[in-house]
């Protein structure tokens, strides 16, 4: 099963996505952010606290997911597919489009677990101007978030830390 959660800053999407594999085991948490700087060190630090204790094991990959092996896992949570494309189109040059690269990976994923719960980033609503490498990256994006809703079973907003169904049930 493909769950795509997904929402703005701090809605809570991190803890919903959490709460949606704890009932299965063996958990994997598969991280994306790379750490720049000491802001991207305390986001890192938040989150492992938020997971502390939840039996969780911590899988840090911030590209190249189609050839990842993980173990015969229940539950894969991916935070989040907007680290995951910066990556994909930045970490080289030149920037290259990371559609294809983000769906394949998570593809690849799906099939190696029971559940699969994406975390992605509600992008594009503040209507701001942005440098063209920043609109390209936020229309790969949009891109990426489209297809992940597409193949979801279930696609779930997080506001103001409450889940709002947007497609399938709302899951256990």
């Amino acid at each position: 099963m493909l769950i795509l959660v997904t929402g703005g800053s701090a809605s809570g999407k991190s803890a919903y996505a959490e709460s949606l594999c704890l009932r299965y085991t063996p958990r994997i948490y598969l991280a994306c952010m790379q750490p720049y700087g000491e802001e991207g060190e305390k986001r890192v630090a938040r989150h492992r606290a938020m997971r502390k204790d939840k039996g969780f094991t911590t899988v840090e990959r911030y590209t190249d997911l189609a050839s990842l092996v993980l173990p015969a896992c229940a539950a894969v949570l991916l935070e989040d597919v907007g680290n995951l494309a910066a990556n994909e189109m930045f970490f080289e040059e030149p920037p290259r489009d990371p559609v294809r690269a983000v769906l394949s990976g998570i593809d690849a994923l799906k099939k190696q677990c029971e559940r699969l719960v994406v975390v992605t980033d509600e992008i594009g609503a503040d209507g701001t101007g942005y440098d063209p490498a920043t609109t390209a990256y936020l229309l790969a994006l949009g891109r990426v978030n489209r297809a992940l809703a597409d193949r979801a079973d279930a696609v779930i907003e997080t506001v103001a830390g409450i889940p709002i169904s947007l497609k399938g049930e709302l899951p256990v």
